[in-house]
C-alpha cells in the first residue's frame, strides 16, 4: 500500500471512540460508492486501489454495489450549495460529472443521481434499498466529511445499520477526515477497512 493510501487508514485519533465492533451481513447489505467522479479525482485517486478492492470483496460476497453521482441540471436544484461553494458546482453533462473510468463498475450496477450531500434526499435510494431487502450499508467514496458523512448519518436515522470505510473514503484534508471518523465511531457507524472486510466476508 502506498503512502497516499496509508494516510487515510493509519490514524489513531479516533480509536478511543471505536468501542463497538461488528461485521456486515452480506445477505442484507449494500455497498454505497459515493461520488467517485472526475471532479473529485485528486481525492478519489488516493483511495482508488482500496475502493476497488472493497468493491471486489463485496461482489464476491454477492453484496450489491450502488454508485452515486452528484450533478446539477439547472439552478432549481442548486439549493444552498451554490451559495456555499461560490457557484463552483458539478454541472450535468460535463466530463467532471462523470464517474472515474478506473472504477470497478459493471453495466448492471445502479447509479443514483443526487444534487446535495445526502444520497437519500429525493433520490429513491431508501425505497430501492428496502425493495432489495437491505438493512445495512457500507459507505465509501468522497468526500468523507460531506457527502459520505451526511449519507451515513441519514442512513442511521432511517434505520439502516451503517459501516463506514476508514481506508476507502477521502476528503481534502486529513483533519476533516479524522473529525468525521470520530463522529462516526461515537454515534453512527461501525468501521471497516479492506483487511477487516476480507476477514468478515471471506473467513479462513
Amino acid at each position: 500500500m502506498s503512502s497516499s493510501h496509508k494516510k487515510w487508514s493509519s490514524s489513531s485519533s479516533y480509536e478511543k471512540y471505536e468501542v463497538r465492533n461488528r461485521n456486515p451481513n452480506p445477505k442484507s447489505c449494500a455497498l454505497l460508492v459515493i461520488d467517485m467522479q472526475n471532479y473529485f479525482s485528486s481525492m478519489g485517486s488516493s483511495i482508488l486501489h482500496n475502493l476497488n478492492t472493497t468493491i471486489t470483496l463485496c461482489r464476491r460476497a454477492s453484496i450489491p454495489v450502488i454508485f452515486t453521482r452528484h450533478r446539477h441540471k439547472s439552478p432549481s436544484d442548486h439549493g444552498m450549495l451554490e451559495e456555499w461553494w461560490f457557484g463552483d458546482l458539478i454541472v450535468d453533462g460535463t466530463e467532471e460529472a462523470q464517474l472515474m473510468t478506473a472504477l470497478d463498475r459493471n453495466s448492471g450496477d445502479t447509479v443514483v443521481e443526487k444534487s446535495t450531500y445526502s444520497a437519500f434526499r429525493k433520490t429513491g435510494l431508501e425505497e430501492k434499498l428496502v425493495e432489495m431487502g437491505v438493512d445495512e450499508v457500507i459507505v465509501t467514496g468522497v468526500m468523507t466529511n460531506l457527502c459520505c458523512e451526511t449519507t451515513a448519518r441519514e442512513a442511521f436515522i432511517r434505520g439502516f445499520r451503517v459501516f463506514f470505510s476508514i481506508d476507502a473514503t477521502a476528503t481534502s484534508d486529513i483533519d476533516l477526515h479524522e473529525a468525521t471518523l470520530k463522529n462516526m465511531a461515537y454515534g453512527f457507524a461501525y468501521f471497516i477497512d479492506c483487511h477487516r472486510l476480507k476477514q468478515a466476508l471471506i473467513p479462513n
